[in-house]
């Protein structure tokens, strides 16, 4: 049996050695930047003459890398190859094949700065939030294949006089994995080894701007002893493969993490049953938020501030959890935005090559989109930190407060995705609860209060998947916050959750008369 679960611990920048081993981590990735990398199916690697090429978005002109381009060939290629591989992976021990995930995580834990140098090149992300997006992937793998252990005798159930009863799990088969470039090691890794230890093989399409750091990863599953086919590489066009292997009648579940607009348009066509098809396919679907952090009157002010600020600006607010909506009980308004506006000020943006607070956003349309929302801002609120931004060298955008924002304004209903939040005031609590909740999405929240009335209210009224109480709304740790929200947040599949792998299995009853 596995030792027990731990969460893997975060790297303490502050101490100097941490920091030197860093740096040298990042000066052995850079030297390293520009490769090529090749498709991974059956085993195979596939090079095309069609690339996808990954840059630096703090720095546009540094190519992390070039990944070959999967066409709808090729997709068909590898859904045969991991039909082929489930045949025998399905009879696999789960024991055995939790042990790559173990042995994956060691590779990874001893590799741990460089897969956050990856990070921070090709995803722009600040020290501390590459090397926590690392730790989460660690931990999804030591997670996951404790969970399938504790999974593989089934249920309990009854059984009585000349009768043995028993209820057990088996896997779906072929998992089309679409991950997101958000959390490009964390969230790409969880799902991919959810749906392999669960005993499906999986066909992986990673976000197109961040493709190198799970080529990275699929090399470790290959030096954990993964086998061939049980995992095949294949990033390209939504439009174009992604479609195909939703439609795909051999296609048995999806795994998907992204935006609204995209996952509604999955969710749609998974509905179809297509010629060939004889299942119902499953949809495991995140898909952002609208999320808030309320201010009661009787608060911690220091905490609130701190709060809103480190859930809204951490990574430039590209997290489905980031906060984006501060709303705040009058009495204390003034105060907490004045308090908020100064901790801002204080933030660093910058090339995240360096220790800074922020670096960029994730492209051009993602630093487009941002600056609109801004010029929408100017008009819905008033701009008090921040508004401005500059793209000649890298996606800046710096950290935006916009106060004074009317509860049913854009800014406070439309899921802005960067380093913006709106400041709304409420005359109560009751209000603020209310206003907390006037959104199509429910993923996370916080209350910040000492009122043990209104903590308590808001335990069963504030509708969201994830709920902190006198803390930020971002930061779920694999195991200790299982993580997914209500309604246009997605199907609220708990990620690093302890039935989060049911989702990759069929329950199956055997009956026996004896």
């Amino acid at each position: 049996m596995s030792v027990p679960y731990k969460h893997e611990p975060f790297t303490d920048f502050t101490v100097e050695t941490n920091r030197r081993e860093f740096e040298a981590a990042l000066k052995t990735v850079e030297a390293e930047l520009g490769q090529d990398f090749p498709l991974r199916i059956g085993g195979e690697l596939v090079y095309t003459d069609d690339k996808i090429t990954s840059e630096n978005p703090a720095r546009k002109e540094q190519v992390v890398g070039k990944v070959s381009k999967a066409t709808k060939d090729h997709a068909e290629q590898a859904m045969q190859a991991a039909l082929t591989a489930f045949e025998d992976w399905k009879r696999w021990e789960p024991e055995a094949r939790a042990e790559i995930l173990f042995k994956a995580a060691a590779i990874v834990r001893r590799r741990k700065h460089e897969f956050s140098a990856y990070l921070v090149y090709e995803a722009g992300k600040p020290w501390n939030e590459a090397d926590a997006d690392t730790a989460e992937a660690i931990d999804f793998l030591e997670y996951y294949g404790r969970q399938m252990i504790e999974l593989k005798n089934g249920v309990p159930v009854l059984s009585r006089d000349g009768e043995k009863n028993q209820y057990g799990y088996i896997p779906l088969g072929v998992a089309v994995v679409i991950s997101p470039w958000n959390f490009a090691f964390a969230i790409m890794a969880g799902t991919t080894v959810a749906a392999a230890v669960t005993g499906n093989t999986v066909l992986l399409k990673p976000a197109s701007t961040t493709p190198v750091v799970a080529a990275k990863f699929i090399e470790v599953l290959e030096e954990a002893g993964m086998p061939a086919g049980v995992i095949n590489y294949i990033p390209g066009s939504g439009s174009e493969i992604g479609d195909y292997l939703v439609d795909h009648p051999r296609t048995r579940m999806i795994s998907f993490t992204g935006s609204r607009e995209v996952g509604e348009r999955i969710y749609e066509r998974a509905a179809k049953v297509n010629k060939g098809q004889y299942w119902l396919k499953r949809v495991v679907a995140e898909m952002g938020g609208k999320d808030t952090i309320v201010v009661d009157k009787e608060a911690d002010l220091e905490l609130a501030a701190k709060s809103i600020v480190a859930s809204a600006f951490g990574f430039s607010g590209q997290k489905c959890s980031a906060c984006s909506r501060a709303v705040i009980v009058e009495d204390v308004y003034d105060e907490v935005l004045e308090k908020a506006i100064a901790l801002t000020k204080e933030l660093k943006v910058g090339e995240t090559i360096n220790d800074t607070n922020m670096g960029p956003v994730n492209d051009q349309a993602a630093f487009d989109k941002i600056m609109n929302y801004i010029e929408i801002g100017k008009e819905e609120g008033r701009i008090v930190a921040g508004g401005t931004g500059d793209s000649s060298r890298g996606y800046f955008i710096q950290p935006t407060i916009v106060a004074d924002v009317a509860s049913d304004a854009r800014l406070m209903q439309e899921e802005i995705f960067g380093p913006v939040v709106a400041f709304s005031k409420a005359k109560d609590f009751d209000e603020a609860l209310a206003i907390a909740n006037n959104t199509e999405y429910g993923l996370t929240g916080a209350v910040i209060s000492r009122n043990r009335k209104n903590v308590e209210k808001a335990k069963t009224d504030f509708h969201v998947g994830n709920m902190y109480i006198n803390r930020g709304c971002t930061g779920a740790i694999v195991g200790y916050h299982p993580f997914g929200g209500f309604n246009m947040s997605g199907t609220d599949s708990k990620a690093g959750g302890p039935d989060y792998l049911q989702l990759f299995l069929q329950a199956k009853t055997i009956s026996e008369s004896l």
